[in-house]
Order: structure tokens, then sequence, then C-alpha cells
């Protein structure tokens, strides 16, 4: 499908910086697949400093402090699902900014979002500090955990501007094409938070012994050294997203800018949410089963969390890739982005698959003995279950395509649906014919559900006809003009 091509009177920059990858151009795919891994790579470092880490505080400080933490995280996540797609919708508009070779409207769509979520996430975290006891309260957190819970929790919500912003920038940075950068500050943040976990838990050395708080405090000061270390490498380097000079004052979000990515932002950020919403609504489910189910569940979606790891990498380079692409007008690269995605979806996720089913027990052993009764548990479930993350996949690339030209509302429609009317109706409404496996076939029924609506979104949806773009500077030269006083650094504080 043919494009209008790009506006000739838009600024270009065509000089290469370090971490700039041009998308538009050559193989696609030996592109994607260079693009790609070092995206699994942060992804698995992010999910073992997790692991990493709920080792420290089990070994260390015990079952207690252990459930406090899970309880804490699931609502963090809930959090970071709020202002998360504040940081998807500007990742669209810098990668189509660069297909057009627009640097200055890259940085200006970065700086908004920077502004943006940061004043989100301040926001976020006062609230979560003063509200922390009752959230906890709802959640029905056991009285043994619940002090650790709220001490864990305000640490961790102390830092959430920290992380959100270590977050954002590498969004913005894989938006330019550049995926490698934020795979080495991914390992700086996850060495620190690793290393100080002992540290501060126990008070090793000089540190003094903070029990749980010492965790989030671990959590906390990895994120906020990252993101400066970060914010100073961007600058040093000269990479394309610096903000300098007359340039910080981006971080003031323009109006038509800030509008724009909440608006998408706003859809991809409830599809989170619904995700988390349908996996506690499971839980409920798998809760009433006993004990052993509820453990067997368990020790799955641990292993689930690294089988899907290769489906989120591949639908995250095919976004940007689209993205950058669709700003250049070259919509016959597109489709072809698509098939290749599809193609190494197959090929990675269907190889975590293949490696989880022939060595189930073993991996699966790892968390619990081999003589649990939750151990076979977990192997019927992942029998049933886990080739659906395959079909998962497939979302994961047609979803990050549509949403490269900033569809968000088809998604968004079509997860719900998959997640709430299908899976979750399946796993209530077949219970009489197939007992506790309806519950782990609504699983791939569910994914299957979701593939087919993306699919068909992608080949007759109107997602081609949507238009999203950096206003040019000029529409923003009042608010330009009376903020030339630089108010703000790309680093981010807390």
């Amino acid at each position: 499908m043919d494009s209008p091509s790009p506006d000739p009177s838009r600024k270009r920059e065509g000089s290469r910086s370090p971490g700039q990858r041009d998308l538009t151009t050559g193989p696609i795919a030996s592109t994607l697949l260079a693009f790609a891994l070092p995206t699994l790579g942060s992804n698995v470092l992010q999910s073992l400093n997790g692991s990493i880490n709920a080792i420290w505080v089990g070994r260390f400080l015990g079952e207690d402090a252990l459930a406090a933490t899970s309880n804490a995280n699931i609502i963090m996540f809930l959090m970071f699902g709020a202002v998360f797609g504040f940081g998807m919708a500007a990742t669209i508009l810098v990668g189509q900014s660069f297909g057009r070779r627009d640097v200055e409207g890259a940085r200006r769509a970065f700086g908004s979002a920077i502004g943006l979520v940061l004043a989100a996430s301040v926001i976020v975290g006062a609230l979560g500090w003063i509200f922390a006891p009752r959230i906890l309260r709802l959640l029905a957190t056991p009285p043994g955990a619940f002090e650790l819970a709220l001490v864990y929790l305000r640490v961790i919500f102390a830092g959430l501007p920290g992380q959100m912003m270590l977050v954002l920038m590498f969004m913005g940075l894989r938006g330019t094409g550049d995926s490698l950068t934020p795979l080495w500050f991914m390992g700086l943040s996850v060495l620190l938070d690793a290393g100080l976990n002992p540290v501060l838990i126990l008070g090793l050395g000089p540190a003094p012994a903070m029990g749980i708080a010492g965790s989030a405090t671990a959590t906390l000061t990895s994120g906020v050294v990252a993101v400066a270390a970060l914010a100073a490498y961007i600058h040093l380097r000269d990479l394309p997203l610096r903000l300098k000079g007359a340039e910080l004052r981006y971080i003031l979000p323009e109006v038509r800018l800030t509008r724009t990515i909440v608006s998408k932002g706003l859809p991809i950020g409830a599809q989170m949410l619904v995700i988390s919403a349908a996996g506690l609504a499971m839980v409920g489910l798998v809760n009433r089963l006993g004990v052993h189910t509820t453990a067997g569940y368990g020790v799955t979606l641990q292993m689930w969390a690294y089988v899907q790891m290769p489906a989120l990498a591949v639908g995250a380079a095919v976004s940007a890739m689209a993205a950058q692409n669709i700003g250049a007008g070259r919509w016959d690269r597109v489709g072809r982005i698509t098939g290749a995605g599809l193609l190494f979806n197959l090929v990675l996720t269907g190889a975590a698959v293949g490696l989880m089913l022939a060595f189930n027990r073993q991996i699966l052993g790892l968390f619990v003995g081999g003589d649990s009764p939750a151990l076979p548990i977990a192997e019927h479930i992942n029998a049933l279950a886990t080739w659906g993350f395959i079909l998962f996949g497939g979302t994961m690339v047609l979803f990050g395509v549509v949403r490269a030209n900033g569809a968000v509302w088809g998604p968004l429609v079509i997860l719900f649906v998959s997640m709430f009317p299908i899976r979750l109706g399946l796993a209530v409404g077949l219970q009489p014919w197939l007992g506790t496996d309806a519950l782990w076939w609504s699983f791939p029924i569910g994914s299957a559900a979701n593939v087919i609506g993306a699919a068909l979104y992608y080949r007759y949806g109107p997602w081609r006809d949507a238009r999203v773009a950096v206003p040019s500077a000029d529409e923003g030269a009042a608010r330009s003009n009376s903020a030339a006083e630089a108010t703000g650094t790309l680093k981010p504080v807390t």
C-alpha cells in the first residue's frame, strides 16, 4: 500500500551517529535478527535479576519477606503499566521521525516523553508511598508479611521515577535502531542490583544491615546509577537522542505532542492492565484447587516468563523496524518485515518451547523437590499449555506492526476479548467436562483467538490509514521562545 512521501520541509540530518541503526535499508531478516537478539538479552537479564533478588530475600530473610516482595511486585507491575504506554507511544514517534531522517522531531518527541513520564512517575510514586498501607490491605496481604511488604513497597515507590526513566531511555534508543546500548546498561543495572542486595540486606562491610529495605534500596540505587550513567553516555557519545543547550526546553512537554503521546499511550498501558487483571483472575481460579496445584502453577509461571522472551524481543524489533519504514514511506518493506518477524518467532519461540518440554521435569525440579506433589502438576500444565506461546509470539509481531503506525485501539479490543470472554470464560465454562484441565487448555485457546483476531485486523483493519507524527517545530515556536532557559537536564532525578 502506498503512503504519501515524507514532507520535504521537515528537517533532515543525514549524518550517522554512534548507536544509530538505519532500519529502512539493507537486508530485512539479518537486520531484524541483529536488532532482536540484544533485546532478548536485556529481557533475560531483567528476569534473572528478579530471580536472583528473590533468592537473596528468601535465603536471608525467610518466607514472610519473600511473600512481602511478591505482593509488592504485583502492585509495582500495575503501577508500571499505568505509565509504560506513554513510553511506547513516544517510541513510535521517535521511530517514525528517524525513518523520515527528522532527528529534531525525534528529540522533541523524546523530550516531551521525558517530561510527561517523569511527572507521572513522581506523582504515582508519591501517592503510592502515602497509600501503600491501604493498597496492601486491599490485596489481603498476610499479617506476617504486612509490615515487611510496607517497608519494601515504600522504598520501591521512591525509586519509581528512576526506574521509569531508565525504561523510557531504553525504548527511545530502540526507536532509533539501537538495541545494543540498552543491553549494556541493563547489564550494569542488574550487576548493581544483584550485588548490592546481600550487602544491604546483611550489612556487609561499612553498609548498615537494612533487612528487606536493603533489597528495595539496592533496586533504587541501581536504577539511579544506571540512568545517570546512560544519560552521561548519550551526551558524551552524542547519540541521536541527546538533548543539550537550547534543546533542553523540549523536556517541557508540548501540548500537541503530549496529546498524541497520551492518546496513544493510554490504550497501550490499558493492554498491560488487561493482562494483569486476567492473570490475577486466573490465580483466583487456581487458588481454589488446593495448595499443590497453586504451587505447580506458580512454578510454571516462573518458566513461562522465560519462554515468552523470544516473542517479546522479536515483537519489539518488528515494531521499531516497521515504525522507521512507515516514517520513510517504505511500505514495500513493511509486509516483508512482518513475514520475517513471524518466521523468527516460529523458530526462536518454538525452540524455547521445545527445550522447555524436552527437559520439563529437570527444569521444573529446580524450583521444587523431585518428590513434591506439585511437580507432576506443573509438568501436566506445561504439556497442555506451553505450546500456545508460539501463537502468542505471532500476536506480538502483528500487534507490533500495527502499533508502529499508531493503531492502538484495535489491539486493545482484541486482547480484551481473547482474555476475558474467551480465556476466562472457557476456564470456567469447560470445567464440568474437562475438570481442572479446562484452566490449562484456556491458555492456548485464548492465544489462538488472539492471533486470529490480530491476523484479521492486520489484513483487513484500518491501521494503515492511521496517522501519528511529530508536529513541526514552528507549531511550538511560541512555547519554545517562552522557555528559552533550560529547566531540566537529560539526566532525570528521583
